[in-house]
């Protein structure tokens, strides 16, 4: 598959993902300005992946080695917060993200966004 597909592709997926949380766990996921945010945080899901989280990859690898498990959620935990705080500082017309709920809205965001690039990185390869 080539590049720019496998791009479109995760593109999609990632605003799919985004639009799912919103509409499935909207008391731990509240996403501000519909479709056109679910777009936007989409896109930058997607850049991020590109960038971000080859380092986040790379810098968890001890960790990865010891505890699998607990380097998933943190990679991802640090992946979510990254986001909200990018979008946090974003015009809030374009949209907002707030993750609720605590920690237990925290870990069932992380584990969902986890599973989702994963299942999203098996189907791309």
């Amino acid at each position: 598959m080539s590049l720019p597909l496998r791009l479109t592709l995760r593109f999609a997926l990632n605003v799919a993902l985004v639009w799912a949380l919103a509409a499935f766990v909207p008391q731990a996921f509240a996403l501000g300005g519909g479709f056109p945010a679910s777009v936007i945080i989409g896109a930058l899901l997607t850049l991020m992946n590109l960038v971000v989280r080859p380092f986040l990859d790379v810098a968890t690898l001890p960790l990865k080695l010891v505890a699998t498990i607990l380097a998933f959620i943190l990679v991802n935990g640090a992946f979510v917060w990254l986001t909200a705080w990018i979008i946090q500082r974003m015009d809030p017309a374009l949209g907002s993200l707030q993750v609720q709920g605590g920690l237990p809205g925290w870990l069932s965001v992380i584990l969902v966004f986890g599973i989702g690039n994963w299942l999203m990185k098996m189907l791309l390869r």
